[in-house]
C-alpha cells in the first residue's frame, strides 16, 4: 500500500497539489509521439502532390483557389480565437490543412466568395463553435463541401475540362465528370464506354473533369502512402473504404450492368481516394479502436456508393463522411476493448463482493 494511503488511514494530513496546477480536460487521455503541429505539417506536406497535380491540370485557377481557401481559413481561425479570448492556434497548422483540403474538394472555377463562405463554415461553424481542434465531431472540410453543394449547387457542379492552359479565364470549356456521365447513362453500352481502358486510364491519371484534388489518383496515393509510412494514419480506414467500395460496386454491376460501372471506375472517379486517405482518417472525427475504424470505413463506402448509384447527387463521399462522423461515439461504444483481465465470471464475483448482486 502506498505511504500516502497509509497516512490517510491513520488520519494524518495528505498534501495534495494546488487546484490551479491541475489540468482538467476531456478524455481520451492518450499520449502520442509528436505534437499537433508536427502531425499537421506532415499532412500538409503529403497533400502537396495532389495540389501540384491540381495546378498542373487546371492551371492558375486551381492555385488561386488553394491560396484563397487557405488564407481565409487562417483569417477565420485567428478571428475565432480572438473572439473566444483563447490563445491563437495558427501555429498548430490545422487551419492550413483544412484550407488545403477544402480547396481540393472544390471545382477549379468557383468564385472567390465561395472560398470565403466555405472557409467560414469549415472553421467557425464546424470547428470553433465546438471548442476548437480536438472537440469538433465533424470533419470541417467535409462539412464545408456538403454545405456549399447544398447551398450553391450551380457553381459547385460546374467543372472544367483539364489542360486548357495556365491563365485564369472565364472562357474555359466545361464538361461533365465521369460520375455525372455514369449517372446519366441509361444502357449497358453507355456504361461500357465509361469502362474502356482509355477512359479508366484518363480517370486514373487525372485527364478528366472534377474537383481540384480528386482527379489524379497517383498524386493522392503518393501522399497517402507517405502518411501510412510515417504512421500518421493507419491502414484500417482506407482499406475498409476502398475494399468495401470495390466489392459493393462489383456486385451491383454484376447484377445490373446497365445501372452503374464496375469497381475500377468507382475507385478512380470522384473523391473516394482523397476521402479515404485524408478526410475519413481525421484522428479527431474517426473511431479509436481497430474494429471501429473498419466499421467506420466500410460504412462510409457503402453510403457513398448508394448515393452515387441511387441518390440525387453523382458523388456522395463527403455526405457519407459527415453522416458517419455523427455515429463515431456510438461506434466507439460498441467496439471498445475490455480491460486486461476482464471476464464475465470476474465481473459477477466483484458485483457479489460489493453487494450489488446476491
Amino acid at each position: 500500500m502506498p505511504e500516502e494511503m497509509k497516512e490517510a488511514e491513520k488520519g494524518e494530513k495528505v498534501l495534495l497539489p494546488e487546484p490551479s496546477q491541475l489540468l482538467l480536460s476531456a478524455s481520451p487521455h492518450v499520449q502520442a509521439p509528436g505534437s499537433v503541429a508536427d502531425i499537421m505539417r506532415k499532412v500538409l506536406i503529403c497533400l502537396m502532390p495532389a495540389c501540384a497535380a491540381g495546378v498542373a491540370f487546371f492551371g492558375l485557377n486551381a492555385l488561386r483557389i488553394i491560396v484563397l481557401t487557405t488564407a481565409f481559413c487562417l483569417i477565420f481561425e485567428w478571428l475565432c480565437c480572438l473572439i473566444a479570448r483563447r490563445p491563437s492556434t495558427l501555429g498548430d497548422w490545422s487551419a492550413a490543412v483544412t484550407g488545403v483540403l477544402l480547396a481540393l474538394n472544390l471545382p477549379p472555377g468557383v468564385p472567390w466568395w465561395i472560398c470565403m463562405i466555405g472557409a467560414f463554415i469549415a472553421i467557425a461553424a464546424a470547428k470553433a463553435v465546438f471548442g476548437g481542434l480536438g472537440q469538433n465531431p465533424f470533419n470541417p472540410a467535409a462539412v464545408a463541401r456538403v454545405a456549399l453543394l447544398v447551398g450553391f449547387a450551380e457553381p459547385m457542379t460546374t467543372f472544367y475540362k483539364p489542360l486548357q492552359g495556365f491563365l485564369p479565364s472565364s472562357d474555359f470549356v466545361t464538361g461533365a465528370t465521369p460520375l455525372a456521365l455514369a449517372k446519366a447513362a441509361e444502357t449497358a453500352e453507355e456504361i461500357g464506354l465509361l469502362e474502356s481502358a482509355e477512359k479508366l486510364a484518363g480517370g486514373f491519371f487525372g485527364f478528366t473533369g472534377g474537383s481540384i484534388g480528386e482527379t489524379c489518383v497517383p498524386a493522392i496515393l503518393i501522399g497517402g502512402i507517405v502518411l501510412l509510412f510515417l504512421r500518421v494514419i493507419s491502414w484500417h480506414i482506407p482499406c475498409a473504404m476502398l475494399g468495401t467500395a470495390f466489392f459493393f460496386t462489383w456486385i451491383v454491376h454484376l447484377a445490373q450492368p446497365a445501372l452503374t460501372p464496375g469497381p475500377l471506375f468507382h475507385l478512380c472517379s470522384g473523391g473516394l481516394m482523397l476521402g479515404a486517405f485524408f478526410m475519413a482518417t481525421d484522428m479527431v472525427t474517426s473511431p479509436i479502436t481497430v474494429r471501429g475504424k473498419l466499421i467506420f470505413g466500410a460504412s462510409i463506402a457503402l453510403i457513398a456508393c448508394v448515393i452515387r448509384i441511387w441518390g440525387a447527387y453523382p458523388e456522395g463521399v463527403s455526405f457519407a463522411i459527415v453522416i458517419m462522423n455523427a455515429l463515431v461515439p456510438l461506434i466507439d461504444r460498441f467496439s471498445h476493448k475490455h480491460p486486461f483481465g476482464w471476464h464475465p465470471a470476474n465481473v459477477q464475483r466483484y458485483a457479489m463482493r460489493r453487494g450489488e448482486v446476491k
